[in-house]
């Protein structure tokens, strides 16, 4: 691991490393399978009684790591907790359309929608709390609990120390069966080049490799340990427009720009090769992904006629500058800035800490342009980013991107709980925004992870590779 956990508890866990020791300590009522699927966890079966209400049937044959019994409680209880005024928790949002959760017996729930919603089940994906357990906590955002959670899942936290190793246990006594392992072992390395040179030296079983790791230093000797396994990461970096500006409002301008690039070219400079073209808002694999779209291809004459079509020319020069923050993104906005001179656009390059990025660049929202990264999810929800109701303080369509069409889309789809239905209004959106380039997609890296050979076995899934760590086993 690279930094800290925070908190040890699902419904606190915000970022990537909490949220990874958490998979393994909790578990939810569904999940995904390897194929992105949803499938029961602690629920032994679900139904909906109507487009609004949901029933689960939990197992009864699971047990939190100290012997007590899961059940209905449990649910309710976490269910209650995310919405508590005491808890911070940005999965609150994900709750805010169920009308209320009701225990029908000690292993029947019934959670009742305010109206039908297309992320009915995926809500249901948050790991649950020990009620018998936090009941009576003051406060859940400072408890010991964080730091020492007791979980139904495939592993308990033995020690918990900041900037140390920390070791996860085999549950013996896990409802899907025991690990074939005895422990995980995480080790603090805030270096990557120093986590791979432990991988050489054969201290770690497992770890991610860079780009570069994998094209200049990865050598037969090392390929004779290890396996590489190659995913798809789920985000994707982008130039997006402040759309109240006049200069951006014009499509001609914003089309010619996304001309001017080439994508490839950034793909096999920055990352080696090792990514893919991003051509919409929407993870690739997915339902919602429009397959049928394909990234702009470089067109320098058609970017340079569609400039003057908009009143720029070699006299009168499209100039704009771009706000990133420091670290690798300044390597892109450097190529950027070169592929844009091609067309006769100026473009100045402003780097900036994250932090004062955040707070006097997003959130007053002073730009011109930006050059980030989104997330992408298996189950997306475009209102967030690209619903014109998000533009405002505190909402992420900060570029103030709207379209009544995909307005209307977006609310469409929030109450379609019909997959293959929500997956024809979400292509139907993909293809809309990128149509529209309020942003120029650029790339989307892929996911490199060695791991030893005598570990197996081990195959890519949409979902991350771990996704059948309960059947790993090491020779």
């Amino acid at each position: 691991m690279s930094a800290n956990p925070s908190r040890i508890n699902p419904i606190l866990a915000t970022d990537t490393v909490s949220g990874e020791i958490s998979f393994f300590i909790f578990n939810s009522l569904l999940t995904y399978d390897e194929n992105a699927s949803i499938k029961s966890e602690l629920a032994k079966s679900y139904e909906f009684l109507d487009n609004k209400t949901l029933v689960f049937y939990l197992r009864d044959d699971v047990f939190w790591s100290d012997g007590q019994r899961f059940s209905a409680n449990d649910v309710i209880f976490t269910y209650e907790s995310i919405l508590s005024p005491n808890i911070s928790t940005p999965y609150s949002e994900s709750f805010k359309h169920v009308q209320k959760v009701e225990k029908l017996g000690d292993f029947i729930v019934k959670v009742t929608y305010k109206y039908p919603y297309f992320k009915a089940l995926e809500t249901w994906m948050m790991g649950l709390l020990p009620e018998h357990i936090l009941k009576n906590e003051n406060s859940l955002m400072t408890s010991e609990f964080n730091q020492k959670p007791i979980g139904t899942g495939m592993f308990t936290l033995k020690d918990f120390s900041i900037s140390k190793d920390f070791i996860l246990q085999a549950n013996k006594k896990y409802f899907l069966g025991s690990p074939k392992f005895d422990n995980i072992i995480y080790h603090f390395v805030p270096d990557p080049s120093t986590s791979f040179l432990m991988l050489k030296s054969g201290e770690l079983d497992m770890a991610e490799i860079s780009p570069l790791q994998l094209k200049k230093q990865v050598n037969k000797e090392f390929t004779d340990k290890f396996n590489i396994y190659e995913g798809i990461s789920h985000s994707y970096s982008y130039v997006g427009f402040n759309l109240k500006l006049p200069k951006f409002q014009n499509p001609y301008v914003r089309e010619a720009l996304s001309l001017a690039i080439d994508r490839q070219a950034l793909i096999d400079i920055l990352l080696f090769g090792e990514g893919f073209t991003c051509t919409g808002p929407f993870l690739p694999g997915t339902n919602a992904f429009n397959a049928k779209m394909k990234a702009p291809k470089q067109d320098i004459k058609k970017a340079v006629e569609l400039l003057k079509k908009a009143g720029y020319d070699e006299k009168n020069p499209f100039e704009f500058e771009i706000i990133t923050n420091s670290g690798p993104r300044v390597y892109i906005a450097q190529i950027l800035q070169h592929q844009f001179k091609s067309v006769g656009v100026n473009m100045k390059i402003r780097v900036m800490e994250w932090q004062a990025f955040l707070n006097t660049v997003i959130a007053p929202r002073k730009f011109e342009a930006l050059l980030m990264a989104w997330s992408l999810g298996i189950k997306p929800d475009a209102y967030s980013i690209w619903h014109s109701e998000s533009d405002k303080i505190g909402g992420f369509n900060f570029i103030g991107y709207k379209n009544e069409k995909v307005d209307k889309l977006i609310k469409e789809a929030e109450k379609i709980v019909d997959e293959e239905e929500f997956g024809k209004i979400y292509r139907e959106i993909f293809e809309l925004i990128a149509k529209d380039n309020p942003y120029l997609f650029l790339y989307i890296p892929k996911n490199l992870t060695a791991v030893k050979k005598n570990i197996s076995p081990i195959y890519p899934s949409i979902i991350g590779i771990t996704h059948n760590i309960l059947e790993w086993k090491k020779e």
